[in-house]
């Protein structure tokens, strides 16, 4: 595939590159694809119904432009339930392929608060079906999320809170020790199975407690070091 060439070169205008802020200066973080950690807290997986002990890492991918950072996530169609997922968002600046782990936090940018909102009821039909997830997972605004901190800022958090709270009330909570992957692990992995690439997203997992949210529903999501997310579901 040509990525070259000037905007006359294309037979349709091209999209805008999707990008996210970056906190306290005017630039912005150009974003290449979006990698989702499955599971990787054992108390989620045990809620899902899955034995944590047994399973390696996997991952689903959003789209780049999933990512939103209006304060706002439009609740979507085909759906009747919608869950949230409070999730740290990290950014990488550089990639490759067999990262080892020791070197894996060179390749980070910096760290955000996300969430991964999925329509379960469409995700629950697609795995008993034995399709993909994307129809649940990779839906416009499903992953409403803050502004970069560099972690020249923040380091990089191995623990502190993570928990998100649904109209002033706690509904997820946990730590960030508790994740089953820790953020290097997961980069190392993740480059045996794709190419790393710098502007790669990766959203780390989601602590027990997802739950389904409703029009009005305000969200409000934290973790230490890293910041405070405020989402209204409209």
């Amino acid at each position: 595939m040509n990525m070259h060439g000037t905007t006359s070169s294309y037979v349709i205008e091209p999209t805008a590159i999707p990008s996210i802020p970056v906190a306290g200066t005017d630039k912005m973080f150009p974003v290449h694809r979006v990698y989702c950690v499955g599971r990787n807290y054992a108390a989620h997986a045990v809620e899902m119904g899955h034995d944590p002990d047994k399973e390696p890492p996997f991952f689903f991918q959003k789209n780049p432009d999933n990512l939103d950072t209006t304060g706002e996530f439009p609740y979507p169609p085909a759906s009747n339930d919608v869950h949230h997922e409070i999730e740290m968002v990290v950014a990488l600046k550089s990639g490759g392929t067999d990262i080892p782990v020791e070197k894996a936090l060179d390749c980070v940018f910096g760290y955000g608060v996300g969430l991964d909102m999925t329509r379960r009821d469409l995700q629950g039909k697609a795995k008993d079906m034995g399709r993909p997830w994307e129809v649940g997972k990779a839906f416009e605004a499903s992953a409403p999320c803050t502004p970069l901190v560099p972690a020249s800022s923040t380091g990089h958090p191995s623990q502190g809170a993570i928990w998100l709270d649904v109209n002033g009330q706690r509904k997820q909570t946990g730590d960030l020790n508790q994740m089953i992957w820790k953020v290097p692990e997961m980069i190392s992995y993740l480059s045996g199975l794709f190419t790393l690439m710098p502007g790669d997203i990766i959203l780390s997992g989601t602590p027990a407690g997802v739950g389904a949210v409703v029009r009005g529903d305000v969200l409000r999501g934290h973790i230490d070091g890293v910041g405070d997310l405020e989402i209204r579901v409209v």
